[in-house]
């Protein structure tokens, strides 16, 4: 076989891509920059993927793949990265999706969080939301959020439930746990149940994927610990909606009027294709829980919550379609992406018009609009 899984990883490491797809009928593929780019060479076997993939898999994880056709585990390539690992069944053969950990975990001013977000590490209780759609950093963020509190507060003992474990963290000012489920915990809800016995100040839920897990980490938030949480909605109003919803009719009003007391903030973020350099950026909207949102919360109002992050500047929160507008007009994203991705594309049309009318047409236009 002409690949060896080093050397394909090794590559990955040195282009800075995100993910190796291993499958059968098709060459090696590395996603770059949002992109996906054929290895070159000749397209895998139903032999050589098996190969590829016996050389970084366990016998016991191989048996997962077997009796549930799919298993995923965190892997260390040496000391140049690490990578999680997804290795599944697909019309008989084996497959295998390799995404690369950043080793170095980034500053909030590397990933362009906006300083707002500082404040939330500090507070001594409450649910913090991360959400966005797969491959949106979410994992990145909070990972950055854990790494501040762990180095900076000398009182926290911070707990991390992982689906698997990506970023390692140390013992720094605080002290921390992090447990991997199917490996130290059958699942979330549980690792969380326990977790209220294990003296937490900060507890980080890697996924809420279920009302079990949604229902623990509101009750560990009101019982005085900071959690952070994430889940696959964009903005504020729908992932405030996604928790509601997920609990039975008759408990809906107990949960809203718990949220509305609970909620500190959700932060919604994309990853966006910079069109004046390869690589990506970080698009988020912040929405901090006031009186007057907890009040919407609680009636049931979710629908009016964007139109108070519009007014919220002062209290640090921020829209989706103004950070969107800021980088287009420092020449990142193009005028595409801004219409797209947002979540008032008439407005924004609109505003973009007005930008253009101001910079005397279009010629004061950022490259790629």
């Amino acid at each position: 076989m002409s690949y060896s899984m080093s050397d394909l990883l090794q590559l990955v490491v040195a282009e800075g891509a995100a993910d190796l797809h291993i499958r059968v009928n098709v060459p090696p593929v590395i996603r770059l920059h949002g992109v996906l780019h054929r290895v070159e060479g000749p397209p895998l076997s139903a032999e050589d993927t098996e190969e590829l993939m016996r050389s970084i898999t366990s016998e016991d994880h191989i048996q997962q793949v077997r009796e549930r056709g799919t298993v995923d585990f965190g892997f260390a390539f040496g000391e140049l990265a690490r990578f999680r690992v997804s290795v599944f069944k697909e019309r008989g053969n084996f497959g295998v999706v390799a995404r690369q950990i950043p080793a170095k975990l980034l500053t909030m001013e590397q990933i362009g969080l906006p300083p707002s977000v500082r404040e939330l590490l500090y507070k001594p209780r409450g649910l913090v939301l991360v959400t966005g759609p797969t491959g949106s950093g979410k994992t990145t963020t909070l990972a950055s959020m854990i790494n501040i509190i762990n180095e900076e507060r000398d009182d926290a003992h911070i707990i991390t439930i992982e689906d698997p474990i990506e970023y390692y963290h140390k013992h720094k000012k605080g002290v921390i746990t992090q447990r991997e489920v199917n490996v130290d915990v059958p699942n979330f809800a549980e690792a969380l149940r326990r977790a209220l016995r294990q003296d937490p100040d900060v507890v980080m839920v890697g996924e809420m994927r279920d009302l079990e897990t949604m229902d623990a980490a509101i009750t560990a938030a009101e019982t005085g610990h900071l959690v952070f949480g994430t889940l696959h909605t964009t903005g504020a109003a729908k992932t405030i909606d996604r928790v509601v919803n997920a609990f039975p009719v008759n408990q809906q009003e107990q949960i809203r009027i718990q949220l509305s007391t609970v909620l500190q903030s959700v932060i919604s973020q994309l990853l966006l294709p910079r069109c004046d350099k390869p690589g990506r950026v970080a698009i988020f909207e912040v929405m901090i829980n006031t009186p007057s949102i907890a009040a919407l919360i609680r009636d049931n109002k979710t629908f009016r919550i964007n139109s108070d992050i519009q007014t919220g500047a002062k209290y640090g929160m921020v829209t989706l379609d103004s950070f969107l507008i800021d980088k287009y007009q420092a020449g990142m994203i193009s005028q595409e992406e801004v219409i797209t991705k947002s979540q008032d594309p008439a407005t924004i049309l609109h505003k973009l018009q007005e930008l253009q009318s101001a910079q005397g047409g279009s010629e004061g236009q950022p490259a790629g609009g």
